[in-house]
């Protein structure tokens, strides 16, 4: 039996590790099958390590950059032919913010800026990709643009908040072409904005989410006026990560989904195909990841390609029938094997690994 693993990261498991941990529990029941791994992101935290999994030849092009409170860091670029992969993550990670305690209101973006530089600076690159996701900012790309250029730089650099009495910015110019790796199409502003939407998961209580989606509203008027495109607020998009994906399509970056970019990277319909099943799954299956995450996004290649296409998860909380008519034939989930979610949690990869049993159980042909 031919079996594609195509699966996201589970909490800090990254995708790579989730799949060959999975495989491991599949081949102690059925040793004989074909598995065939394709670690997957969305564009969100792993995209790098994924994308890096693939194209094995990509050079080490490591850059000491920046986290969202200032505190010195960095991490990878991947580098394939002309095009550079960036994880804004690494710069901005709600992880990292936690991690060191800082505030929502104050914290930047300027570390992705210092790795979108040093992409753009590596000879031959003429295509910097951004995967936005798992953000603890709140800036609308300002702190990027401090570090590409922009003046005045200490404002820009100094969070969202700062925004607020903002009179004028400079437009920084990289030479490259960008792209913003995103499915998510919140507006930068108002009751779907980036403030409103995603300012509570990172700290920001209702007097903080209304003072940020103020300034950001003040760094709209200005940038807007500075591009030369009124309206891009509105944009899909605008609101990711914060409202860096607005200060990235200010810079005339285009967007496109990050779960299509890493299935074309790793050529995951051409797997698919020569497939009998397909699986895949993160550590939370919700009603969310039906909407441009990696497991729609693989149900819907499993879809057209009428290969059977099975959800396996740390947690589920899709139905069976709302799973079925999204292309899902199964779920799986780590919580329902042991009882519950706190046991899920706490079993780790003996939990993946007993969910890859699970499922080569009901579905190998063993």
């Amino acid at each position: 039996m031919r079996v594609v693993v195509a699966m996201d990261s589970f909490g800090d498991l990254q995708a790579d590790g989730v799949v060959e941990v999975f495989n491991w529990g599949w081949a102690d029941i059925s040793p004989d099958d074909a598995l065939r791994s394709a670690p997957m992101s969305d564009g969100g935290p792993g995209f790098v390590a994924v994308l890096a999994s693939i194209v094995l030849d990509s050079p080490d092009v490591y850059v000491d950059a920046t986290g969202p409170t200032g505190e010195p860091g960095g991490g990878y670029v991947v580098v394939d032919g002309p095009t550079a992969y960036v994880e804004s993550a690494y710069g901005c990670g709600l992880d990292l913010l936690e991690r060191h305690h800082g505030d929502v209101r104050t914290a930047t973006t300027y570390g992705v800026g210092q790795y979108v530089a040093a992409a753009a600076a590596h000879e031959g690159v003429r295509t910097v990709v951004i995967g936005l996701g798992g953000s603890g900012t709140n800036d609308g790309g300002a702190g990027l643009w401090a570090a590409l250029g922009a003046e005045p730089a200490e404002v820009l650099r100094g969070g969202g908040a700062a925004l607020k009495d903002l009179d004028s910015v400079s437009v920084p110019e990289l030479g490259v072409r960008l792209v913003a790796a995103t499915d998510v199409d919140n507006p930068l502003l108002g009751l779907h904005g980036a403030s409103a939407v995603y300012g509570p998961q990172k700290g920001a209580d209702r007097a903080a989410v209304m003072e940020l989606d103020a300034a950001l509203e003040r760094w709209a008027d200005v940038v807007e006026a500075a591009v030369g495109k009124p309206g891009l607020r509105d944009a899909p998009g605008a609101g990711a990560a914060g409202g860096l994906g607005f200060g990235l399509l200010a810079l005339g970056a285009t967007r496109r989904s990050g779960i299509e970019i890493v299935m074309d990277v790793v050529d995951l319909r051409g797997k698919v195909e020569a497939a009998d099943l397909v699986v895949t799954g993160e550590g939370k299956f919700d009603r969310t990841s039906l909407r441009g995450k990696v497991v729609s996004g693989v149900a819907r290649v499993a879809q057209e390609a009428g290969v059977p296409c099975v959800v396996a998860a740390g947690q589920a909380e899709v139905g069976a029938r709302e799973a079925a008519a999204n292309g899902i034939d199964d779920v799986f989930s780590i919580a329902a094997l042991l009882g519950s979610a706190e046991a899920a949690l706490a079993a780790g990869q003996d939990g993946i690994r007993e969910l890859g049993r699970a499922v080569a159980k009901s579905w190998s042909r063993r």
